[in-house]
């Protein structure tokens, strides 16, 4: 069983950047593709971005590209997404999961609890 955990959450100004930190522990992820969602009040979850299992392969939303950058240590058994330039329309719960393939959002499991990003203007 892979167990997820999402951190590096905040309150930061538009404009401003986090860190968000994926660790993966009982199992390594290391097999896996990665991805990060999120969810705001009111809205439907969407994905955000994915690194391929040996991190040669990323791919984002278009809302987020140019901003945000995925990247991973499988020997810390850790997934980041470094945001920049960040937009109120950020605001959501962020969420990561790992999926036994790069291409598609189907088969994404073993999400964590989620981390709380909130921009203010």
């Amino acid at each position: 069983q892979v167990q997820l955990v999402e951190s590096g959450g905040g309150l930061v100004q538009a404009g401003g950047s986090l860190r968000l930190s994926c660790t993966a522990s009982g199992r390594t992820f290391q097999p896996y593709t990665v991805g990060w969602f999120r969810q705001a009040p009111g809205k439907e979850r969407e994905y955000v971005a994915s690194i391929s299992r040996g991190g040669s392969s990323t791919n984002y939303a278009d809302s987020v590209k140019g901003r945000f950058t995925i990247s991973r240590d499988n020997s810390k058994n850790t997934v980041h997404l470094q945001m920049n330039n960040l937009k109120p329309e950020d605001t959501a719960v962020y969420y990561c999961a790992i999926s036994p393939v790069f291409a598609g959002t189907a088969r994404y499991k073993n999400w964590g609890q989620g981390t709380q990003v909130t921009v203010s203007s």
